[in-house]
């Protein structure tokens, strides 16, 4: 068998779910679900730094839940304010760098302002890179690149490629994904990083995300390190 160590994946993707159904198994409300996912989070980051695992897109907030109770969606925009602001001892500690991916215009402007602080803040750390996806959505991204494509390049410019369009994402530096897990027993993609997961394994745990451990996310790892990655190829 090949050596595991090299098979360990340089980017994670994490659709965190479950966090409202942990809560209501508790009797208590959703939002007790979200402070409990928060905590989830930080435990999984900690772990996967010993691991080698260089970057984690922890699916936060999507163009999605919106639609959710309007009670809830504040909730959780003054959630993400609160967490940037406390935790800042975490990510410098760590030596965390934090990046963002999502339409941050469509966000309040406080949320805005933690987002560019902690971006800001931690722009020189290379031990781990955590990438929050707040107001995401992988076919807005893909539109909103689209966009930038047509601003920085005329027709005649343009080289239609996938290599050529990948800059004009949101995170062009970052590698795709070579590993999704999602959470809660669900098993779909839910509009998360559809361009950069072409090719991405996937690890679906039926555990919910609040009561992810370290030991989780080794498994997931395991998992992924027995797999034969062929990408299109035969061998």
């Amino acid at each position: 068998m090949a050596d595991t160590a090299a098979l360990v994946p340089q980017h994670i993707g994490i659709i965190m779910d479950g966090n409202g159904r942990w809560a209501e198994l508790r009797g208590k409300a959703r939002t007790y679900g979200h402070r409990n996912g928060i905590s989830t989070a930080k435990r999984i980051m900690r772990a996967a730094i010993p691991m080698g695992i260089q970057y984690i897109t922890l699916y936060t907030f999507s163009t999605e839940n919106w639609k959710r109770p309007p009670q809830e969606v504040n909730f959780l925009m003054k959630l993400l304010v609160s967490h940037m602001r406390k935790e800042r001892d975490f990510y410098h500690g760590n030596q965390i760098r934090v990046l963002h991916t999502g339409y941050l215009e469509g966000l309040p402007q406080e949320v805005r302002k933690e987002i560019r602080r902690v971006v800001d803040e931690t722009k020189d750390y290379e031990r781990i890179t955590a990438i929050l996806a707040i107001n995401y959505g992988g076919r807005d991204e893909i539109i909103r690149g689209f966009k930038r494509w047509e601003e920085a390049e005329t027709v005649e410019q343009r080289e239609y490629s996938p290599e050529s369009f990948s800059r004009y994402l949101d995170n062009p530096g970052v590698p795709d994904p070579d590993l999704i897990i999602r959470t809660a027993g669900e098993q779909r993609i839910s509009n998360f990083l559809l361009w950069q997961s072409a090719y991405s394994e996937f690890y679906f745990s039926p555990k919910l995300w609040p009561d992810w451990e370290g030991e989780d996310l080794q498994q997931a790892v395991k998992d992924f390190s027995n797999r034969k990655r062929k990408f299109g190829g035969t061998s």
